[in-house]
């Protein structure tokens, strides 16, 4: 339990982001000479890259970021790392590939985007799969893990605490759009990056470095800890080959194709201020393992020591073996290595990444409600009806979140539960998404079959690995799943673009590239400022680090 002065400063910062939010919102509105629509769901289209890669940033790192990386660092060492060290590539795609035509088509959504490049049946069915994902992974997982940290350290009830959070969060959400939304994720970027620094450094010291971290592998022949990429056969069931196979299926779906994510760069000022923010967020993206996962690996660290007590999160099987429960190590690493003050600062930052998420993630749901389902069906409706019909949708959207907790708190770990979600949902979308902008012949009817057969396929095979775990399907680790499925859509949409050609309309036949080289030829800004010169930094920074840490 914390004392009262973290108490007082974890509520200070709750109330101040949601003022600043109502602040940014209102104010800007009146001012803006957007309409309605746009100023609350785009935020006019006049966002900047520092912002729009913070606002990334922000709206995929939440609290089960920072609580289940932590858990698999004191699990696995640095293995999950890599879906954020790999992030960067997929960003880079986004940058190069994938920006030039959303901003060029100027949609509001990517439903819309999907009804340029082939038909209404997809834009349709992509509407469905995105509000259902925002519900269940940006919003319903991220509460789960606020509430388990919340109630751990405040000895709240989680549902009454995730409750309390929503509210105030729906509330600077309704009132300002994305302007309050990306700006409150500015700052609590900020914040989340301080607070996570803070607790690395508290391990770091009381461990002793790096060197005293490798001593305690070596004692306890855990060296593979440190190792990001693991052989074949490692227990972990995501040896090498998995990350770099299956990884890109879940990257492209997540950070070029998801409604939540990309909304940042829908709003962009222009397709330079687009492609450079998503490079900027890239190379945060680096931060995470070293400040979110190694300490983790560094509570394994003090543990082995005896430098910190694991007895509260220990529980005792029938058979009288003692099992840790690691989902609350980030807790308790909180409560046990910082004093007071310090405290409530790093669970400002778990607020931070709670609220950020979940208020990102509320306002692509609103937005996908008012064009994709309302104004598609009632074009005629008026710009302050279609805001009215998109907070409801907030509202809703939160009532079914929070009912989703108690089923989503079986995974073991969070993190994994989340990506084993998403691998069954990318790959139609993920397919879909990449021959579209990068094959000409892919058709408006091949797609619409791929996604809907695609998703079935993907409920099929979840259902069974749940249902029959110890089945061929139930025994394939997600991210080979996620290959596997991914190859199949893509079997499935060439071999259909053939049964079902492709007829070009004005709109598709401009929003696909006739070499990987196209998107290139845009001018970028001079300098260091230039996409090409930092999507080049960007991956070489991450294949260096891969050398070191591979």
């Amino acid at each position: 339990m914390i004392k009262t002065p973290d108490l007082i400063i974890s509520i200070l910062y709750i109330l101040i982001i949601v003022c600043v939010g109502l602040w940014a919102g209102l104010r800007k509105r009146k001012k803006s000479r957007s309409s309605a629509s746009d100023e609350y769901f785009l935020a006019g289209k006049t966002l900047r890259w520092p912002v729009i890669g913070l606002a990334l940033f922000a709206t995929n790192i939440s609290c089960i970021h920072l609580v289940s990386l932590a858990q698999s660092g004191f699990d696995t060492g640095l293995l999950n790392g890599n879906f954020e060290w790999m992030a960067a590539f997929t960003l880079i795609l986004l940058a190069l590939f994938f920006v030039p035509f959303y901003i060029k088509s100027k949609v509001p959504t990517l439903p819309v985007f999907l009804e340029k490049r082939y038909n209404t049946a997809c834009r349709d069915w992509l509407t469905i799969i995105s509000i259902v994902s925002a519900v269940i992974i940006h919003i319903a997982f991220s509460l789960l893990a606020g509430g388990i940290v919340l109630e751990t350290l405040f000895g709240i009830n989680m549902y009454v605490s995730v409750t309390v959070i929503s509210v105030l969060v729906a509330v600077y959400t309704i009132i300002g759009g994305l302007r309050a939304v990306v700006i409150t994720e500015s700052i609590q970027t900020i914040v989340l990056v301080a607070g996570a620094i803070v607790i690395t450094a508290a391990s770091w010291l009381k461990l002793g470095g790096w060197t005293s971290l490798v001593q305690v592998l070596e004692e306890h022949q855990a060296m593979e800890k440190i190792s990001m990429l693991r052989p074949h056969g490692d227990s972990s069931q995501m040896p090498w080959y998995a990350v770099f196979l299956g990884y890109p299926v879940l990257g492209i779906w997540y950070w070029c194709a998801d409604q939540t994510i990309v909304q940042r760069v829908l709003g962009a000022k222009d397709e330079n201020h687009a492609r450079v923010g998503s490079l900027f967020c890239g190379f945060i993206k680096i931060l995470p393992v070293f400040i979110f996962v190694v300490p983790g690996l560094m509570a394994y660290g003090l543990a082995q020591k005896g430098l910190i007590d694991l007895s509260s999160i220990t529980t005792v099987t029938a058979s009288g073996e003692a099992v840790v429960n690691s989902k609350g190590i980030y807790t308790l690493m909180i409560t046990q290595l910082l004093p007071t003050g310090l405290i409530g600062v790093v669970v400002a930052a778990l607020l931070s990444g709670l609220m950020s998420q979940v208020s990102g993630a509320l306002n692509s749901i609103s937005t996908l409600v008012s064009y994709d389902l309302v104004k598609r069906f009632r074009p005629g409706v008026k710009d302050k009806q279609l805001v009215k019909l998109g907070r409801i949708a907030v509202v809703v959207a939160l009532i079914f979140s929070v009912a989703l907790l108690p089923l989503l708190n079986s995974y073991e770990s969070l993190f994994n539960g989340l990506n084993d979600i998403i691998a069954h949902i990318a790959p139609p979308i993920t397919c879909v998404f990449l021959l579209g902008i990068f094959w000409k012949k892919a058709s408006a009817k091949s797609a619409q079959y791929t996604l809907w057969v695609g998703s079935l396929l993907g409920v099929v095979v979840f259902t069974i690995n749940k249902l029959l775990p110890l089945s061929i399907i139930g025994q394939i680790p997600f991210m080979m799943m996620a290959f596997y499925l991914f190859c199949a859509c893509l079997l499935m949409q060439v071999l259909l673009s053939f049964a079902y050609p492709v007829q070009q309309t004005e709109d598709s036949k401009t929003l696909f590239w006739r070499s990987p080289w196209e998107p290139l030829q845009s001018k970028g800004w001079k300098g260091l400022g230039n996409y090409k010169l930092l999507s080049a930094l960007l991956a070489a920074s991450v294949v260096v680090l891969y050398m070191f840490f591979g």
